[in-house]
C-alpha cells in the first residue's frame, strides 16, 4: 500500500472537519466536524505506523488515546450542548455570544428596576421556573 492514499483521504477528511466547523451553526454539526478532524488524525497514526513498520505499534496506542480522548470530549460536549438548549432554547452558536443568562443584551443588568417591585408579576413568573 503506498502511503499517499491515506494521506490523501485524511487531509479530505480534515478539510471537511475544518469547512464544518468554521461553517456551521449547529453546536452538535461542530461537534460531528471535530470528530471527523479526529478521525482524519487517526487514520495518519495507523497509516504511518503501518509504513514505519513500527514494532512497538506507536501510532496505534497513540490512536487509542485519541480515541478515548474524542469520546470523553463527544460527553461533555453533548452534555454542555443540553444545558445550554435548555437555558437558552436554542443550540445557534452564533446566538451565543455571552455566557450570562437572559436575552444576552450588553445594555442589561440585573439590577432592579421600579417594575421589579415584590409582589409584581415577574416574582410570579420566576417562582413558576
Amino acid at each position: 500500500m503506498h502511503l499517499a492514499y491515506p494521506a490523501v483521504v485524511a487531509a479530505l477528511l480534515f478539510s471537511i472537519g475544518v469547512y464544518g466547523v468554521l461553517a456551521r451553526r449547529n453546536a452538535i454539526l461542530v461537534l460531528m466536524s471535530v470528530e471527523l478532524m479526529l478521525n482524519a488524525v487517526n487514520l495518519n497514526l495507523v497509516a504511518f505506523d503501518v509504513w514505519f513498520r513500527d514494532r512497538l505499534h506507536g501510532g496505534q496506542v497513540l490512536t487509542l488515546f485519541t480515541i478515548v480522548i474524542a469520546a470523553a470530549e463527544i460527553g461533555l460536549g453533548l452534555a454542555i450542548v443540553l444545558l445550554v438548549y435548555r437555558n437558552r432554547r436554542t443550540i445557534d452558536v452564533d446566538r451565543l455570544r455571552t455566557l450570562a443568562e437572559g436575552t444576552g443584551d450588553p445594555e442589561r443588568t440585573d439590577e432592579p428596576g421600579p417594575a421589579d417591585e415584590p409582589g409584581d408579576a415577574g416574582d410570579l413568573e420566576e417562582a413558576a421556573r
